[in-house]
């Protein structure tokens, strides 16, 4: 009996080729490890972990190693982002007042318009620094640990310091174009963020007040605003 067998057949540049051969190709390899993540999503993801383990397990549990795990980030990728935990943590504070750079890169066309953009400056800046997450960690610098000391200077430089150095800057600017008079740029953010941000603050951490946004910030502005441009009191006797 005769059996039938394939033949070789030619293909367009002259080669042969069997037509039992396969013609699947090989899968490539899986690669090893966790897939990668654009560089902002990880990011994000890191500071996220690292504000949730400060605020709930504390500054000592606040390791890189729970950093990344909590993340779902490698170690290696985390290390990218910061050396150690006191930079991981200046990270995350940076981020609130890195949130204010857009507002206060504007500057005012006219005198008329210097208010308004103050107002708008400083509740971008409530927004950040007395939401639940700031309130918290302002709440745990009230606490004692054995690195507080480390933290506070963070906190304080990378917050507190850094975001009035940005205010008064813009203060300046507009001293500088003609559109604000103030003897002393700052002594006027001083006492500007004093009544918008440190007596609520105190409040948020007493248990008083909530946190922004369940609080609304914008009256307390408004009124902080009108008293710096004389408009709520002023030193002359009153009409009888």
């Amino acid at each position: 009996m005769l059996h039938n067998q394939a033949r070789p057949c030619t293909t367009p540049n002259g080669t042969t080729r069997n037509p039992m051969e396969s013609e699947i190709t090989p899968a490539a390899p899986r690669p090893r490890g966790r897939p990668a993540r654009p560089e902002h999503e990880a990011n994000d993801a890191a500071l996220a972990a690292a504000t949730w383990l400060l605020l709930n397990e504390g500054y000592a549990a606040t390791t890189m190693e729970a950093v990344a795990r909590r993340a779902g980030l490698a170690k290696k990728t985390l290390y990218r982002f910061a050396a150690n935990r006191e930079d991981l943590v200046a990270l995350v504070v940076r981020s609130w007042t890195d949130g204010f750079r857009p507002a206060l890169s504007a500057d005012a066309q006219s005198a008329s318009e210097v208010a308004p953009a103050l107002a708008e400056i400083l509740r971008v800046i409530a927004a950040r620094v007395l939401s639940a997450e700031a309130v918290g960690m302002f709440r745990l610098l009230t606490t004692d640990f054995p690195a507080k000391p480390e933290l506070l200077e963070v906190y304080q430089r990378n917050g507190i310091e850094r975001g009035r150095g940005m205010l008064v800057d813009w203060l300046r600017r507009q001293c500088g174009k003609g559109l604000l008079r103030a003897e002393q740029p700052e002594v006027v953010c001083d006492l500007l963020l004093s009544m918008v941000i440190a007596e609520p603050l105190r409040q948020m951490a007493l248990g008083l007040t909530p946190p922004v946004p369940e609080w609304d910030p914008g009256p307390r502005i408004d009124d902080a605003v009108r008293l710096l441009a004389g408009h709520s009191c002023r030193m002359e006797p009153a009409d009888r």
